[in-house]
C-alpha cells in the first residue's frame, strides 16, 4: 500500500501536468484563430484591390466612349487607382514572405497602369482620340489584368503561408496532448500496486521441524510434544497477506535497528536468548530456533530457541542435512525457504540460512502468526537475524558448543 503523502503528490503532479497542457492548448488553438483573422482580411483587402482594379479599367475605356463625360470618367478612374494603391499598402502589412514578392510586383504594374492613363489623358486633351483609345485598348487593359493576376498570386502564397504554420500548430498540439497523456500514465503506473511474488514452499514429509507439533502419549503416560511431520500440499492460491500488527512499518524498521545493535553487543548465551527474544518481537514470531550443523555438516541440532519449553527442545531430533524439510533444505542450499500455513490466518513459518564466509553453518527458522510468512518484510527480517547471527557464531566459535553443553546441563 502506497503512502498518502505519495499519493498526493503524484495526484498533484498529475492536475499540473493536465493544466500546463490544457495553458498550452488553449494559447495554440488562439494562435489559429488569429491565424485564420488574418486570412479571411487578407482576402477580403485582395477582392477589393482587384474590384479597384477592375473599375479603374473599366472608367478609363470610358474616356473614349461616345456620350460619355470625360470629366466624370477622369475623377472615377483616379479615386480606383489610388483606393487600389492605399488597400495594397495595408495588405503588404498582413503579407508573409511569399505573398509579399507578388504584392510588390502588383504596386509597380499600378504605377505603370498610371503613368498609362496620364499617357491616355494627354492625348485625350490633344485631340488624337485613336491614339488615346490604342494606348487604353492595349497597354492599360493588359496592366490592369497583369496587376489583377499579381494580386490573386499574393493571395495564393498567403493561403499556402497559412496552411502551414496552421499544420506546424496542430502538430505541437498533438505533441503536448501526447507528452501530457503519458506523464499522467505513467503517475497513474507508479499508484497501481506490484503483486507480492509468489512464495515456493520446500517440498518434504516434513515442512519444518519447529513449524506444527502434536503431542502422543509418553512411556509414563505424559503428553510429550514431539514434532509433526506436514505433508507436502501444492501451493495455494496467492491471498492478501496482512501487514505486521504489532508495530506500525516505521516502527518495525527502528525494532529491527535495535536488535541488530543487540546483536552486535552480545557477550553471552544470556544475552543471546533475550537478543532472539526481541527479534521474534519484531517478526510477529511464535517462537524462533536457532539450528547449527554438526562439525562434519552431516546434520542439523537446535541449539537456541524461544517461544518453546527446554523439554520441547531436548527431544527434537537431529535433522539429517539430506532430511526433506525446510530447515535441511535451507542448509544444504544457503537458500532462505517457506513454509505457508495450512489454513488462512494460521502459522506458517519461515526458515533462513545463516551464512559465513565457510559457508552455511546453520539455519534460524521462525514460527509466523496470522499467515505472514509471506510478507516480504518479515522474510528480509529473517534473513538481517540470520546473518547477524552468523557473525555471532563467528566472532565466538565455541558459541555453538558452549550453547549444547548448556542445554545438557539443564536437562
Amino acid at each position: 500500500m502506497y503512502s498518502r503523502a505519495l499519493r498526493l503528490t503524484c495526484g498533484l503532479l498529475a492536475l499540473i501536468v493536465i493544466g500546463a497542457a490544457s495553458l498550452l492548448l488553449v494559447r495554440s488553438e488562439q494562435r489559429v484563430v488569429q491565424e485564420t483573422t488574418s486570412l479571411r482580411t487578407f482576402d477580403q483587402s485582395a477582392r477589393d484591390i482587384s474590384t479597384a482594379l477592375v473599375d479603374a479599367r473599366v472608367g478609363q475605356q470610358a474616356y473614349v466612349a461616345a456620350g460619355q463625360g470625360v470629366d466624370f470618367w477622369y475623377g472615377k478612374t483616379a479615386t480606383s487607382v489610388q483606393s487600389a494603391t492605399g488597400e495594397l499598402t495595408n495588405l503588404r502589412q498582413l503579407a508573409g514572405g511569399g505573398a509579399a514578392a507578388a504584392i510588390e510586383q502588383a504596386q509597380a504594374t499600378i504605377t505603370e497602369f498610371s503613368a498609362i492613363d496620364n499617357r491616355a489623358r494627354d492625348y485625350l486633351k490633344s485631340g488624337q482620340q485613336l491614339m488615346a483609345g490604342d494606348v487604353i485598348f492595349t497597354e492599360g487593359s493588359d496592366a490592369a489584368a497583369t496587376a489583377v493576376r499579381q494580386i490573386e498570386t499574393a493571395r495564393l502564397a498567403q493561403h499556402q503561408e497559412a496552411d502551414v504554420d496552421v499544420a506546424v500548430i496542430r502538430k505541437e498540439q498533438a505533441l503536448t496532448a501526447g507528452t501530457a497523456a503519458g506523464l499522467v500514465f505513467l503517475l497513474v503506473l507508479i499508484l497501481i500496486p506490484v503483486p507480492r511474488a509468489q512464495v515456493v514452499p520446500a517440498v518434504g514429509d516434513n515442512a519444518l521441524p519447529t513449524a506444527s507439533r502434536r503431542t502422543s502419549p509418553a512411556a509414563d503416560g505424559k503428553a510429550v510434544a514431539k514434532p509433526a511431520p506436514v505433508a507436502a500440499t501444492s501451493v495455494p492460491a496467492p491471498r492478501p497477506v496482512p501487514p505486521l500488527t504489532f508495530h506500525a512499518q516505521g516502527s518495525v524498521l527502528k525494532a529491527a535497528t535495535d536488535v541488530v545493535t543487540a546483536f552486535g553487543r552480545v557477550r553471552d548465551l544470556t544475552e543471546l536468548s533475550h537478543v532472539l527474544g526481541q527479534a521474534a518481537e519484531v517478526m510477529d514470531a511464535s517462537g524462533l530456533m536457532v539450528w547449527v550443523g554438526s562439525a562434519a555438516g552431516d546434520d542439523l541440532r537446535p541449539v537456541l530457541a524461544h517461544g518453546y519449553t527446554e523439554e520441547t527442545i531436548a527431544r527434537f531430533p537431529p535433522v539429517p542435512r539430506t532430511a526433506d524439510n525446510a530447515a535441511a533444505a535451507a542448509y544444504r542450499s544457503g537458500v532462505l525457504q517457506v513454509v505457508p500455513s495450512r489454513q488462512p490466518g494460521g502459522t506458517g513459518a519461515v526458515v533462513a540460512p545463516i551464512l559465513t564466509a565457510d559457508g552455511c553453518i546453520g539455519a534460524l527458522s521462525a514460527e509466523i502468526r496470522s499467515g505472514g510468512e509471506t510478507s516480504q518484510s518479515v522474510q528480509a527480517l529473517a534473513s538481517i537475524f540470520a546473518a547477524q547471527l552468523a557473525a555471532v557464531f563467528a566472532t565466538s566459535s565455541a558459541a555453538p558448543a558452549e550453547a549444547q553443553q548448556a542445554r545438557a546441563a539443564n536437562s
